[in-house]
């Protein structure tokens, strides 16, 4: 029976039926809920690594010792695991190696927008890019096959659109794929110069007889309708420019890289004019370019951010392609202005614990280098308590940074935030420079106790493993004064006088220190708290906007001040900082 899923739950499914035994990652909109998912079925052995480079190093482990294994990350992870991925295509496999890369063209959770390809095609790595649920279960066991026929790495390139949309997928049996023998092969394994440079050369004979596979491969193929107007597309860009231009003729591209060349020329040659319409990048137009034919792309499509129907169809109009074959009923839309939908922006959940140690640093007007995670919410107003963010770990060695620019004028002004979950994932080499160099940084670290940007993940500090059974605790404290840290002090974020007397005398000090600011996040179920609401009396309220510039959803101002007591989480933060002592729990009124 068919099953509706997403693309993500999709992909877990063709891991299963592929007889994968070893799966591992880091969680990152968009690819979290694929790894969430293979945990639940039986057979498969299922961690959440520290970070992308360890979870590839450990299926590349697994896949050289006979085993199929699958790694799974957005696209900025990607850039984590660029060390091993490079060099396993030139070790190649021994069971299945692939490797899942969510994209995120809009950056509806990403620090940039960054097109995975490109990795691909570096790496010489094989890439294959489904449409839609179905594709992704299919093209996920795929993937395997050609993992193995080539001895390669494969990555199959997911996007936001494809990895959280549903559509119906025929479930299969898991396949009985045993596990290869290992045998010892120091010149295919050991990538010292001598055996790199034969592997370089059989890297590049690999990919010729990859080229002739994609010419063959039957997920890419040709669609005839009208040919004065040919279409070339890939995943989800292919279902955008299906919609606007139904009676189109079009190449659906299944394999991205290597491309099929002499399939793209036959089908250049029977068309009229030809276009690419692909998210991002110019990666398929520009090799369609030195091929030397005549083809049409980013001058009708933005560069930027997600596709759409609407931006397909109106591209495609723009460029002359005529109004029979496109759909045009974009036309006859009502459109809402936006100035008519009230704006929503991001903000710190109700009684997160976040928010005490934002509204300090801005009290005391610190430069604040931040870090990946839901606190980056705190760079927005009313908080603005963020001066950096750039990617996981980065805060540390940048405030490292400025400290060794600024010399004594940055004295005692600046501070590292980081989360718990990213502080391990990338934040502690950062924490070893400052020590080892001599740098005098204070970093917080914001324990909540989860990864909880991405969905409340486990990680090493959490006591969990990703199926929730106990695991061993990673000690935060004992590991900061590990690399040389001799100030490591745990403070409530939700004592706020107690919390700014910790951060000033930490910042005064000659030498390097770690706050560690512990308290759960306020939606983790296993520490879900039920505290009283506050409210506010209206009697003794004057109205000076001090609580407002915690920037917790649950106060609002319109002719005055109030608490919405569904949404308060009880944290007490407000009543803490109002002058007036205005603000008190509910059970206490009168």
């Amino acid at each position: 029976m068919k099953r509706l899923l997403l693309g993500n739950e999709a992909v877990a499914l063709g891991a299963y039926e592929a007889g994968v035994k070893v799966a591992a990652a880091y969680p990152g909109t968009p690819s979290t809920e694929i790894t969430e998912n293979i945990a639940k079925y039986d057979g498969i052995y299922v961690e959440w690594s520290p970070n992308e480079k360890v979870a590839l190093e450990v299926v590349l482990g697994a896949a050289i010792s006979g085993a199929r294994a699958m790694a799974c990350m957005k696209h900025v992870g990607l850039n984590v695991a660029a060390d091993p991925l490079f060099t396993s295509s030139y070790t190649g496999i021994n069971g299945g190696l692939v490797i899942v890369v969510a994209d995120d063209p809009g950056m509806h959770s990403s620090q940039n927008e960054q097109d995975s390809r490109f990795y691909g095609m570096a790496a010489h790595i094989p890439v294959l890019e489904p449409a839609n649920s179905q594709e992704a279960k299919d093209f996920t066991k795929l993937a395997f096959e050609i993992s193995e026929k080539f001895d390669t790495p494969v990555i199959l390139r997911m996007v936001t659109r494809v990895s959280h949309s549903r559509s119906l997928v025929e479930p299969g049996e898991r396949l009985d794929v045993g596990q290869k023998e290992y045998v010892k092969d120091i010149g295919k394994y050991v990538m010292m110069p001598a055996m790199a440079r034969g592997r370089r050369t059989m890297l590049v004979e690999r990919e010729k007889k990859l080229r002739e596979y994609s010419e063959k491969a039957g997920i890419n193929k040709i669609e005839y309708n009208d040919t004065s107007a040919g279409i070339i597309a890939a995943g989800g860009a292919y279902n955008y420019a299906k919609e606007a231009a139904p009676g189109a003729s079009f190449l659906k591209l299944g394999m991205v890289w290597p491309l099929p060349e002499e399939l793209i020329k036959n089908f250049a040659q029977k068309v009229e004019r030809l276009f690419v319409v692909e998210e991002l990048e110019t990666f398929i137009e520009d090799h369609i370019k030195t091929l030397g034919i005549e083809v049409f792309g980013k001058e009708y499509f933005p560069k930027i951010g997600e596709l759409s129907y609407e931006i397909v169809a109106q591209g495609l109009q723009a460029a002359g392609v005529k109004s029979e074959i496109l759909n045009l009923a974009f036309e006859d839309r009502v459109e809402v202005k936006a100035s008519r939908i009230p704006p929503r922006p991001p903000a710190l959940c109700p009684g997160c614990p976040h928010r005490g140690v934002y509204h300090v640093l801005k009290k005391l007007n610190l430069t604040v280098t931040g870090d990946i995670g839901c606190y980056t919410l705190g760079a927005l107003p009313p908080l603005s308590s963020m001066d950096t963010c750039i990617c996981m770990g980065a805060s540390i060695g940048s405030a490292h940074g400025m400290e060794k620019a600024l010399g004594k004028e940055a004295s005692g002004k600046i501070v590292a935030v980081i989360g718990d979950s990213t502080f391990i994932h990338s934040g502690i080499t950062g924490l070893i420079d400052v020590v080892y160099n001599k740098g005098t940084t204070t970093v917080i670290i914001l324990d909540n106790s989860t990864t909880g940007m991405t969905g409340h993940q486990e990680h090493p500090a959490t006591g969990f493993n990703i199926k929730g059974e106990p695991a061993y605790k990673l000690d935060l404290e004992k590991l900061c004064e590990a690399v040389g840290v001799k100030r490591v002090r745990v403070e409530d974020p939700f004592d706020l006088d107690n919390f700014e007397k910790a951060v000033r005398e930490e910042i005064s000090a000659k030498e390097p220190s770690v706050i560690i600011a512990r308290r759960p996040c306020a939606l983790l179920k296993r520490n879900r708290s039920k505290n009283p609401p506050y409210y506010v009396n209206t009697d003794t309220c004057i109205g000076c906007g001090v609580c407002l510039e915690l920037g917790c959803p649950a106060i609002t101002n319109r002719d005055y001040v109030s608490i919405n007591e569904t949404m308060c989480a009880g944290c007490g933060l407000c009543a803490a900082v109002c002058p007036t002592e205005s603000i008190a729990r509910g059970d206490m009124r009168d």
